[in-house]
């Protein structure tokens, strides 16, 4: 049976094209290495099913889910009557044949991302994330080029990490790569993909500033369902924190109107439980850092009545702090529409970053707004406690390496960290990596100069705790039931290898701080040299 035609083909490897056994959070151990150990050639094999498991396909090799953002963009173009599909990536070399654009798009292509960059600086092996896509490329480079000379292929590369093909010139010639799009697509790809179906020339390079950022009205509605049935309530940020590209665009908030009809295609496809996406769900329909409790209450309602389970993508800890102390426990209230008999908990992910005042008094003083900044320690164990109590559990981030960072500033994180041990979270450490330092030749910029002794306590802390509350999650909230035996049983495994390796690596890390320290004071000695 011949394949149906399709002109524009979306698709990304297997690390982006799975549901994750439906659990989203699972899906970041893609930005980790390979590194259990098994015997017979298994250990890919346990990561690819653990962490990335094959999604299901029609006949047609389109895959009943697809990432959101690749849904928004299939969206826009079959608005503008351009025959585009998400096609899995076991299937996509059969369509090239015919195909007259390949757009293809990743969270992170190269690993160069936290937590991709973190895991590699500590493991010092290349993340799976970086390692499918490279194989991916590889196995469909053949067909790609083939293409190209047959029936002119054109090949647009984006998504958050298109960025990072900017650092891999070789890379970009290598696979044929012949547009790099950085930024939201709604308002210029179209006409791009206009271009290259009539043949006409290709910008090299695509970037989209703030005043090309779409509107609400320009910005498509999914027609099919979304991984894990993510729907985006609104974009933007007001922290206006230093370090992240999100709070350079504007607020935009979806009417539920709009929000209502992505929810109906993933329930009408049996996708019953989602995610709420924004970069701060609290927010909802707000102007300013306070949430309005009228639109999220509504939103969560809403969000009920098409989900058996809702989750959201990313809150903040002041959110919660001012909600719950300062308006009538908003917090409260939306878990009794949350949790119900088909839902006992629900997750975020939370952007912690520091525990150094003086650090976050520079680079994020709106992360307290509205209160002040030296109000910090308070308002994230005071917000970690209610979350606690309400089942929000959350995946706190935090920055190890920050501009300027002394190590009284790690000491004050660790410090705060230790505060947050009686309440249910899993903490991420994620290593700042400018992006001057992409194309190292080291392993990584965070190398022995940069790194304080005081760091590797900060690491030790932050394993200790997310083991300590991984065990806790994993078997009372986040795999609990038959249907997740088996995963249950593997995630567990995983759990305690990495606890044993920990344990097992006490030593070494003890003698790795002296070298540290060594490292430290050679440097200094180098630069008091240079400057006399």
């Amino acid at each position: 049976m011949p394949l149906p035609k399709v002109d524009v083909i979306l698709t990304a490897d297997r690390s982006m094209m799975s549901n994750y056994h439906r659990k989203e959070f699972l899906g970041f151990g893609t930005t980790g290495p390979i590194f259990v150990e098994l015997p017979f050639g298994l250990s890919e094999r346990f990561h690819s099913y653990l962490f990335a498991p094959k999604l299901k396909t029609d006949k047609w090799g389109r895959p009943v889910e697809a990432p959101y953002g690749m849904r928004k963009i299939e969206a826009k173009l079959l608005d503008a009557g351009i025959n585009a599909a998400v096609i899995d990536p076991d299937h996509v070399h059969k369509y090239l044949k015919h195909a007259k654009i390949l757009m293809l798009s990743h969270h992170d292509y190269f690993g160069l991302n936290p937590p991709s960059s973190t895991w590699g600086v500590i493991v010092g092996k290349e993340p799976m994330n970086a390692v499918f896509f490279k194989r991916f490329m590889e196995r469909l480079s053949p067909y790609i080029w083939e293409a190209k000379s047959a029936n002119g292929l054109r090949v647009i590369v984006g998504g958050p990490a298109a960025w990072q093909w900017l650092y891999f010139p070789e890379l970009v010639e290598r696979w044929g790569i012949d547009t790099i799009f950085d930024g939201e697509g709604e308002k210029l790809i179209v006409d791009i993909v206009k271009n290259a179906l009539e043949g006409k020339p290709l910008p090299k390079y695509v970037y989209v500033g703030v005043s090309e950022a779409p509107s609400v009205d320009e910005i498509s509605t999914i027609k099919y369902p979304s991984i894990n049935g993510l729907v985006e309530i609104g974009r933007g940020c007001p922290r206006g924190c230093a370090f992240c590209s999100v709070t350079l665009r504007a607020m935009r908030w979806y009417p539920l109107e709009k929000i209502e009809q992505e929810l109906k295609v993933n329930a009408e496809a049996g996708v019953v439980d989602g995610i709420l996406h924004s970069d701060e769900v609290p927010l909802y329909g707000s102007t300013g850092v306070e949430p309005d409790p009228e639109k999220l209450i509504a939103l969560h309602k809403l969000a009920k009545r098409y989900y058996r389970k809702v989750g959201w993508s990313h809150t903040t800890l002041v959110a919660i702090y001012h909600g719950e102390k300062k308006m009538g426990k908003l917090f409260t209230k939306l878990s009794e529409i949350i949790i119900d008999e088909h839902q006992d908990w629900w997750g975020a992910q939370i952007g912690l970053e520091t525990g150094s005042v003086r650090l976050a008094r520079k680079i994020m003083p709106g992360k307290a707004a509205p209160y002040k900044i030296d109000q910090w320690h308070e308002i994230v164990v005071e917000a970690a406690s209610i979350m606690h109590e309400i089942r929000l559990i959350p995946a706190i981030t935090i920055i190890v390496g920050l501009p300027e960072e002394q190590p009284e500033d790690v000491i004050e994180t660790i410090e705060l960290i230790e505060r947050l041990r009686p309440y249910r979270s899993l903490i991420v450490p994620l290593f700042y990596v400018p992006m001057s330092h992409v194309r190292s030749e080291k392993s990584g910029w965070l190398d022995k100069v940069n790194l304080y002794p005081e760091h590797i306590d900060l690491l030790k802390v932050v394993a200790r705790h997310s083991i300590y509350w991984a065990k806790d999650i994993v078997n009372k909230f986040y795999f609990k039931g038959p249907q997740y035996a088996v995963v249950r049983l593997l995630v567990n495994y995983f759990i305690n290898y990495v606890e044993k390796r920990l344990d097992r690596i006490e030593d070494d890390v003890e003698c790795y701080k002296e070298e540290l320290r060594k490292a430290r004071a050679a440097s200094r000695r180098e630069i008091l040299t240079f400057a006399s």
